[in-house]
C-alpha cells in the first residue's frame, strides 16, 4: 500500500501493490463512410454505414441500414453492400454500439449516398398518441418546421428523429421496430 501507481506500454495503469489493476478505455473513434456489420441472430448478419452527423439533432450520428440479409459466412465488398437497397436511416452513437459488443466495424468506404431526400420527424409528446397535430421534420443540418399535423406522404417517406440507443438500433434491425412507444410512431 501506499506505492505508486506504474503507466505500462499498452496505455493501462497498474498499481503497485498487486491486489488492483485498472486498464483505462480506449476512445472509439468512427468516421463518416465506416460500414458497420450486426449479427442478428446465429446465422444472419445485416449490415449499416454512418453517412453524415446532423447538427440538428444533437449531432449525432445519421446511420443508413441496408435491407439485404446475409449469411453469417458471408463477406461481401463493401462496394456491394454501400449499392444496396436502404431500409431506414437513423440517429444513433455508433461507438456506443462497439463497446457494448453490439456491432463491429469492417471498414470505410467514401460513398454515403444522397441525404438531400432524408427528412426526420419527431412529436413533442411521445406519450400522447391522441394528440396528432405536435409534429416537427427537418432534412439533415436543417432548421426543423412545424408541420402539425403530418400529411400521408410525411407518414410513410419521413424517419424518427431520436438518438436511438444501440440496443433500439438492434431491435429495429431485427425486428423492423423500435423499443417502447416511439414505434407506435412510425
Amino acid at each position: 500500500t501506499g506505492e505508486p501507481d506504474r503507466a505500462c506500454d499498452d496505455g493501462s495503469v497498474q498499481r503497485c501493490d498487486s491486489f488492483a489493476v485498472r486498464i483505462m478505455a480506449k476512445r472509439i473513434i468512427t468516421k463518416v463512410g465506416d460500414v458497420f456489420c450486426v449479427k442478428i441472430d446465429d446465422e444472419h448478419k445485416r449490415y449499416f454505414q454512418y453517412i453524415i452527423s446532423d447538427l440538428t439533432c444533437l449531432n449525432s450520428d445519421v446511420i443508413r441500414v441496408f435491407k439485404k440479409v446475409y449469411s453469417i459466412d458471408e463477406e461481401p465488398e463493401l462496394s456491394e453492400i454501400v449499392k444496396g437497397e436502404v431500409d431506414f436511416y437513423s440517429h444513433c452513437m455508433t461507438s456506443a454500439g462497439i463497446k457494448r459488443g453490439l456491432w463491429e466495424k469492417v471498414g470505410n468506404i467514401k460513398e454515403v449516398g444522397e441525404i438531400e431526400h432524408i427528412v426526420f420527424k419527431c412529436k413533442m409528446d411521445y406519450t400522447r398518441e391522441d394528440i396528432e397535430d405536435d409534429w416537427r421534420i427537418w432534412r439533415i443540418n436543417q432548421d426543423i418546421i412545424r408541420v402539425g399535423v403530418l400529411n400521408d406522404e410525411l407518414k410513410k417517406s419521413s424517419f424518427l428523429g431520436s438518438v436511438f440507443t444501440p440496443e433500439n438500433i438492434i431491435n429495429k434491425l431485427k425486428t423492423g421496430r423500435y423499443l417502447g412507444n416511439t414505434s407506435t410512431f412510425e
